[in-house]
C-alpha cells in the first residue's frame, strides 16, 4: 500500500490557479522580487509589468485563500520552428508552499490552458544559477535546445 501524504493533497486543493486582471499586475511584484537576481526596485518593476500587460503577456497566479502565493508570466509568440508558443517567465512559487506537488499542479494547469489557447509548444529560461528549476523542468519533460544570451544597450 502506498503512503499518501495528506497534507500535499490539502495545500494543493486549497490553491487556485488563474489569470490575474491587469489591473491586479502590481500583487505579483513582492513575489517576483524574490526571483529577481539582477535587482531591478520594485517601483521599476511594476512599471515594467504594467507595460507587459499591454503586450502578448498573461499573468497565471496561484492563490491560497486569496493570497498570491505563485507567479507565471505566459508570453505569446509564433515561431518559424516551433509554431504557436508559450513562454512561462519568471516562475516563483513562495518556499514555504515548495515540495508539495504545487508546482507541477500548476504546470499542469498552464498546459491545459494554453493548449485551449492554441499553443503547440512551451519554451522557457531558467536562470543558470537556480538548479533546483532545471530539475523540476526536466522532470515535466523540458530539453535544452540552447543558451540564452543577455546584451545591455
Amino acid at each position: 500500500m502506498s503512503h499518501v501524504n495528506l497534507n500535499r493533497i490539502i495545500s494543493i486543493m486549497t490553491c487556485e490557479f488563474k489569470i490575474l486582471e491587469s489591473k491586479n499586475i502590481h500583487l505579483v511584484v513582492p513575489l517576483v522580487e524574490k526571483l529577481n537576481d539582477y535587482k531591478v526596485s520594485a517601483e521599476v518593476l511594476e512599471s515594467r509589468f504594467i507595460e507587459m500587460t499591454k503586450q502578448n503577456y498573461e499573468c497565471a497566479v496561484i492563490c491560497d485563500n486569496n493570497k498570491i502565493i505563485g507567479v507565471s508570466g505566459l508570453w505569446y509568440c509564433t515561431r518559424h520552428y516551433s509554431g504557436k508558443s508559450v513562454e512561462p517567465d519568471h516562475v516563483y512559487i513562495d518556499e514555504s508552499y515548495r515540495g508539495k506537488g504545487i508546482g507541477k499542479a500548476f504546470f499542469n494547469w498552464i498546459y491545459s490552458y494554453v493548449k485551449d489557447k492554441g499553443c503547440e509548444t512551451i519554451e522557457l529560461n531558467t536562470y543558470v544559477s537556480n538548479p533546483s528549476s532545471h530539475k523540476f523542468y526536466y522532470n515535466e519533460g523540458f530539453r535544452i535546445l540552447g543558451f540564452h544570451f543577455l546584451k545591455n544597450v
